[in-house]
């Protein structure tokens, strides 16, 4: 069922225009369907910050439950932010008491651009450990991507992530290692998962802290995808299952203008398992003529974006759409009608899936 716009953002009108179906709230109110009210916290930095709206609406509305989906925007007043996406977020988001105000069904909590290992040092650390532990209390399941997911684990399970030798980064074959839980009951047993990251949280982090992994990396075990150890009150993702076809690219072209510009004089690898056999060619010869204009002094030509653009490949948003999918339904099957009584007051707050 639709994405219900009940405010102004202009996510909901670029993803009305992409064909996603997206109720007025006018339109909305005239039908008796039930509501579901999700929270996004958004803690992308402002580059992001909109494509990351999108990114998720996008996968909320393409799920098959009965419901209206009202998704409630808000981020964390610690993190910096430019008067441009001030303004955005002061028009378009809603504010943590608003939202502890009003309840939620669910909760999704984004990653944010972050490098550094020890995320207690931080600006955002203490603001989002009290939204997290407010859902935890209140909220029948919220769902962690990729830096949510490592500070989650770090203060609730004292489980920190470590830097690794080199970012992971580009879109990886996985493997369902659970598939008896119901979120990946569905879903193909192989399917790919973009990432994005310097730091990682392993395996073996996972299974000390009592967590259930269903979702790991063929080759090297990496954990995609587990839950809390009630196995639906907290998801984990690790990976990006929510970026577009495009996300990887603009990445790179970041990354390379850092080069460029002489922010860093490290050259960024392609990311793997993403570019074709064309794309690796044209970005080979881009590397070669920047390197040549670096010598020169002359002027660096565009990055040649528009020459990839056709050859980009999805292999993920399907899988990606199931497992939101399903994981709304379930929302939908056991979360309380008033959303402001304790957590599950009708079902097993321990293991709320008969797991």
């Amino acid at each position: 069922m639709p994405l219900v716009a009940h405010n102004d953002l202009p996510s909901f009108s670029k993803l009305q225009q992409e064909g996603v179906r997206v109720l007025s709230s006018q339109i909305a109110d005239e039908q008796d369907i039930r509501e579901l009210h999700i929270g996004l916290l958004n803690m992308m930095p402002d580059a992001a910050l909109e494509a990351t709206e999108r990114q998720f609406l996008r996968l909320i509305g393409e799920s098959n439950p009965i419901a209206q989906f009202y998704v409630h925007p808000f981020t964390l007043d610690a993190l910096p932010r430019s008067a441009t996406a001030q303004a955005h977020i002061d028009q378009h988001y809603e504010s943590f008491d608003e939202i502890k105000a009003q309840g939620l069904d669910a909760l999704i909590i984004t990653g944010a651009n972050v490098i550094g290992a020890d995320l207690s040092k931080e600006v955002f650390w203490d603001p989002l450990i009290e939204v997290a532990d407010w859902a935890h209390r209140q909220v029948t399941s919220t769902l962690c991507s990729c830096l949510a997911t490592h500070a989650v684990l770090d203060f609730r399970y004292g489980q920190k992530r470590e830097k690794q030798k080199c970012k992971k980064w580009g879109v990886f074959s996985h493997e369902v290692i659970a598939s008896g839980h119901p979120l990946v009951s569905d879903v193909n047993s192989e399917f790919d998962v973009p990432h994005s990251r310097w730091n990682s949280v392993y395996p073996e982090q996972f299974e000390a802290a009592g967590l259930r992994i269903l979702v790991a990396g063929k080759e090297d075990g990496c954990v995609h995808l587990a839950t809390s150890p009630d196995g639906f009150r907290t998801i984990f993702f690790q990976g990006h299952p929510e970026y577009d076809t495009v996300s990887l690219l603009k990445e790179y072209k970041r990354d390379v203008n850092l080069y460029i510009q002489r922010e860093t004089e490290v050259y960024s690898p392609m990311p793997e398992n993403y570019f074709g056999e064309f794309s690796t060619a044209v970005m080979r010869e881009y590397r070669g003529r920047i390197e040549r204009s670096r010598q020169q002094g002359s002027i660096v030509s565009d990055f040649p974006e528009h020459l990839v653009l056709p050859h980009l490949k999805n292999t993920w948003r399907d899988t990606a759409s199931a497992v939101v999918g399903t994981w709304i339904g379930l929302i939908y099957q056991i979360t309380n009608i008033d959303r402001h009584q304790p957590f599950m007051t009708e079902v097993d707050a321990n293991n709320p899936l008969g797991l």
